[in-house]
């Protein structure tokens, strides 16, 4: 019989182990046989799985396919590749690892003929990678862009429907189990940059690093940007897109003003949304939960019972370098304390003032870096 080993017994790997043992059908009885951490964990269930040496997993040739879900990066990308090297398919939830690493681990794969599977890296329950690898494998990917990052959507919604402060809702998001203790990753964007920057290897074949993915947070948005975009038509999101262009391709990861006929305007809450722009398919869109123990170890558990069928194709990644942006003239959010001179300069597409502030979208607009005091706030148009 076929064993499957998880590394790393945390939310996600938690959650992973018990739909492992709740659905043996579904991976044509292959069974759970090891969990690896070097932690100890008095009174689980699965106490008798529990291991701290990794070789134990390396040694056992039944093992066809290994989980990782440490949350590590170094000794995560280290571990994956003992076990491609072993013979044995890894399927993986880490984006750092896999936007790091990716086309290393993709090319051991290869070499050592198994799998190296990340469904769960970007976009949550969502089949989001499945569908780039095959069912769009024949078409030509020009662009793809949403909402990445749960917790952030959650965040935004929250301020943007009740007028919470941005501590407020974080705090929220931290009781509901949305957010981690320490939210830097998501709420700086830093989590999105990651997930784009896989994406961007679905555009062409190249990954784009994600330090040189221009990248801003969320936590520096005053909820008043957010209720003036609302009357504005519009709602703040944390965008993450990768875009073909005439140099080559293009990602960025940032707050975005996304106006009420834009059908990621409706997304809300933990759910993620993605739109993928295609040369014959035209715009497909994607959509579902993007946060949560259960929902990633779902999406775990499509890649396990993949890999277990056999060695699924392997992808041919390469890094390169962000090329610059499309130059061709795009709109901006912009909010101010009163009508500074600045605004004076833009072309407006449509104001509100409200209570002293006002909300402007514009072309044209100033940059960002010389702004004045005046100017509270200021984001992309999606």
């Amino acid at each position: 019989m076929k064993k499957i080993a998880v590394l790393g017994f945390g939310v996600v790997g938690a959650g992973v182990c018990r739909l492992l043992t709740e659905n043996k059908k579904a991976l044509d009885n292959a069974e759970l046989a090891y969990i690896c951490d070097l932690r100890d964990f008095p009174g689980s269930e699965y106490g008798d799985m529990h291991i701290k040496d990794f070789n134990i997993i390396l040694n056992d040739p039944d093992v066809a396919v290994v989980v990782e879900v440490t949350g590590a990066r170094k000794a995560a990308y280290e571990l994956s590749m003992k076990a491609l090297g072993a013979g044995k398919s890894v399927v993986t939830s880490n984006k750092e690892v896999v936007a790091e690493y990716g086309a290393e681990l993709l090319a051991a794969a290869r070499k050592n003929g198994v799998s190296y599977l990340f469904e769960a890296s970007v976009g949550g329950t969502i089949p989001l990678i499945r569908t780039l690898r095959t069912s769009l494998a024949t078409d030509k990917v020009k662009a793809i862009y949403g909402i990445l990052n749960g917790t952030t959507n959650y965040i935004l919604t929250t301020m943007g429907e009740y007028g919470s402060e941005y501590g407020k809702a974080l705090a929220d998001a931290q009781r509901l189990g949305y957010a981690e203790p320490d939210p830097t990753s998501d709420v700086e964007g830093i989590d999105t940059c990651r997930k784009v920057s896989i994406l961007s290897a679905f555009i062409g074949g190249g990954i784009i690093p994600p330090s040189e993915i221009p990248t801003t947070g969320i936590s520096r948005i005053p909820t008043c940007a957010l209720s003036l975009a609302k009357k504005l038509g519009g709602k703040i999101k944390l965008i993450g897109s990768a875009e073909k262009t005439g140099r080559g391709v293009h990602a960025e990861a940032g707050p975005r003003f996304v106006a009420y006929d834009n059908i990621l305007h409706s997304v809300d809450g933990v759910f993620n949304g993605i739109v993928i722009k295609c040369e014959y398919s035209s715009l497909i869109t994607l959509c579902g939960r993007g946060a949560g123990s259960i929902p990633t170890a779902a999406a775990v558990m499509s890649d396990v019972a993949e890999a277990l069928t056999g060695r699924v194709e392997t992808l041919k990644w390469r890094r390169v370098n962000n090329a610059p942006g499309s130059k061709k003239s795009r709109s901006t959010f912009i909010v101010t304390k009163g009508e500074p001179d600045v605004i004076k300069e833009c072309k407006i597409i449509k104001k509100i003032t409200d209570d002293g502030y006002g909300a402007y979208l514009v072309y044209n607009a100033p940059c960002m870096e010389n702004a004045p005091e005046d100017i509270l706030f200021m984001c992309g148009v999606l």
